[in-house]
């Protein structure tokens, strides 16, 4: 076990009591620090003076009133006098004789934080010998005696100025340490390059910053360090900072995926360049979901007015066509009329597609289990295929867990599916890959075995009402895809691989940890028939399930099991008391409660829950219900 404080203070204190010098501390308003016993014993000093926080004009007055500077004339002045040369501490050696005839060294060094520290050392016998030396030395000249003296002084000033220079050296030391510290626990990686553009100085976050570079890189080209991929994009820039102009850029660091920044500052003293690299993958997925945002409430607003009124002449449109229709005109024009009416119809549906697109929609991503949301997904779209169509579902190193918008995904998904159904025509193969790359997405790809992507596809089919089906498609479902995606911060990539097309979706990598295991949920639901549905969905994922109808009977079934792991209430329920008044009822700290409402966002009941509780919006599935049970939260 280490030494306490007190332990070390008084070890401190022993060592510096057993040095033949005299040692003394004052901080820089003047008071006593520390001082050791020789001290006292020097100068015969009082226990007060060398108590610290004595107070060094005090020190001075008694020993220049007791005669030991000599005559100095007023005390007061000579007090002030050294008071003053104090308060300007500069570093010092002198040597003088005592009122005793002693004779002391006196070497100053002032403090980093304030303050100095002076040793006086009893020199008495030195000069003694000197002084004999003159006396018995008469075949030496008066010139090398001085000589000697001199030497001798000096000698002992060189010590003192050793001791300063080697504090001095310490201090530096131990900034350029701190300094060498910070850059290394900076979340950036920070270098110098040369002229040759070779690494002169860099800490340690290379490689957390852009996995895959090389690691030992002092007096290494940044080609050779970087790789070939960020070199291209990073040599013009470096160029330019060469050449004197400043410059920051953001680039895709393809090995890893990642978004980085950089930012390089000509050094005009070594002609060099500094360079500060940072990942800023999250920044950049944030701000594409909120660039995404913007532009749905844009598009929200542009065509919301022309919607609605296309949407009442289209209600005529088919309500004058309807009229015609029943007419009893000849078929010919029956024809026509039921054309008309489909076309109106199919109009109707664009412009529901197009709210769909552009009317408010939250991203809200939740601890999803990867396996069973496959699971769902592969049983949905098998029932869209035809049978000469093989739908296959692989994951390559996945974990179970990811927070996902899986309403979102779903739909995407299954959209892209659809379009390979359609590519494919009676027969093929379409497979769906999910598998993370790095540790910055989660990428979902559809491969199909159909003709693959045109050029003209591959740079358009991500447009609005771009369609390569005819009069059959609408040209917003690639669309959708791409903005669902966007709007979790991620990307959508088209091409081929070499049996068909391919669509790969990525979207940022956040796992979302450990599950919360299947446990005892107490379901508070008045509606007989929705709490049998929300039974089985609680059994079919491995919980036990109690039930009650209010918030008195659910408040008894609390107190009563303490095993209960999970509250699932819905807001209104029968009786005068609310769903909102299970937070007030004493339950274990980890047994959450969780809220389910129809009502709408804006509502007040609504609102007021969110504050409270997560809320789980109905209707929502059973993969919705167990990923917010497992999580503890609502969606």
């Amino acid at each position: 076990m280490p030494p306490s404080r007190a332990d070390r203070d008084a070890m401190t204190m022993a060592g510096l009591n057993l040095i033949q010098q005299a040692l003394t501390i004052y901080d820089q308003k003047l008071r006593l620090a520390v001082c050791n016993r020789r001290f006292q014993e020097m100068f015969d000093l009082p226990d007060a003076l060398v108590t610290p926080g004595a107070d060094f004009a005090d020190t001075i007055r008694y020993l220049a009133a007791r005669g030991d500077y000599g005559d100095v004339g007023c005390v007061d002045d000579f007090v002030s006098t050294r008071v003053e040369i104090a308060r300007a501490f500069e570093p010092h050696y002198m040597e003088r004789t005592r009122a005793n005839g002693r004779t002391i060294s006196v070497e100053g060094t002032p403090l980093p934080q304030g303050g100095w520290v002076t040793v006086y050392t009893d020199i008495s016998t030195t000069k003694r010998q000197e002084a004999l030396l003159r006396a018995r030395s008469a075949e030496l000249s008066d010139q090398l005696l001085s000589y000697s003296e001199d030497l001798s002084a000096a000698n002992r000033e060189l010590e003192a100025t050793i001791t300063a220079l080697e504090e001095a050296k310490s201090q530096i030391t131990e900034a350029e340490a701190r300094t060498r510290l910070t850059a290394e626990m900076m979340p950036a990686h920070i270098a110098h390059v040369g002229p040759d553009r070779c690494y002169t100085y860099s800490n340690r976050r290379l490689t957390s910053v852009m996995p895959g570079s090389r690691a030992d890189l002092i007096g290494v080209h940044v080609a050779e360090v970087l790789g070939p991929q960020p070199w291209s994009l990073i040599r013009p820039e470096l160029d330019r900072a060469y050449a004197g102009q400043p410059s920051v850029f953001e680039f895709t660091h393809e090995p890893s995926a990642r978004r980085i920044r950089v930012a390089l500052t000509p050094d005009p003293t070594s002609g060099g360049v500094y360079i500060l690299s940072m990942d800023i993958t999250r920044e950049s997925q944030t701000r594409a979901a909120l660039q995404q945002t913007r532009r749905r409430e844009m598009a929200a607003q542009l065509t919301s007015g022309l919607a609605h009124d296309f949407s009442n002449l289209l209600t005529i449109i088919l309500g004058m066509q309807s009229r015609l229709g029943r007419m009893g005109l000849p078929d010919p024009a029956q024809d026509l009329v039921n054309a008309t009416l489909a076309a109106a119809r199919r109009g109707g549906g664009l412009l529901g597609r197009i709210a769909d697109m552009t009317g408010p929609r939250e991203h809200e991503p939740v601890p999803t289990d990867l396996s069973a949301f496959l699971g769902d997904l592969e049983t949905l779209a098998r029932s869209t295929l035809p049978s000469g169509i093989a739908l296959r579902i692989e994951t390559e190193g996945t974990a179970d867990r990811y927070l996902l918008d899986a309403g979102m995904l779903q739909d995407s998904l299954l959209n892209l599916v659809l379009n390979a159904r359609d590519a494919c025509g009676s027969r093929g193969s379409i497979t769906i890959t999910a598998h993370p790359v790095q540790d910055t997405w989660l990428e979902f790809t559809v491969d199909d075995t159909g003709p693959g992507f045109t050029p003209e596809a591959i740079n358009h089919a991500l447009d609005p009402f771009f369609t390569t089906k005819g009069g059959e498609g609408s040209g917003l479902g690639l669309s959708m895809v791409y903005d669902m995606t966007k709007l979790a911060g991620g990307r959508v990539t088209l091409g081929n691989s070499g049996d068909g097309g391919r669509v790969a979706l990525r979207l940022p990598l956040r796992p979302a940890g450990t599950a919360r295991p299947p446990g005892l949920v107490l379901l508070v639901e008045d509606s007989p028939d929705l709490r049998s549905a929300l039974r089985e969905m609680l059994r079919g994922a491995g919980h036990s399930v109690i039930e009650a109808t209010s918030v008195d009977e659910a408040a008894a079934l609390i107190a009563d099991l303490p095993e209960i792991s999970v509250v699932l209430s819905d807001i209104v329920l029968e009786g005068h008391r609310s769903g909102l008044d299970l937070a007030d009822v004493p339950r274990r700290d980890d047994c959450p409660l969780i809220l389910m409402t129809s009502l709408p966002p804006d509502d007040p009941l609504a609102r007021s829950a969110a504050d409270r509780a997560p809320v789980l919006r109905k209707p929502f599935t059973a993969l919705q219900l167990d990923a917010a049970l497992a999580s503890g939260d609502g969606a």
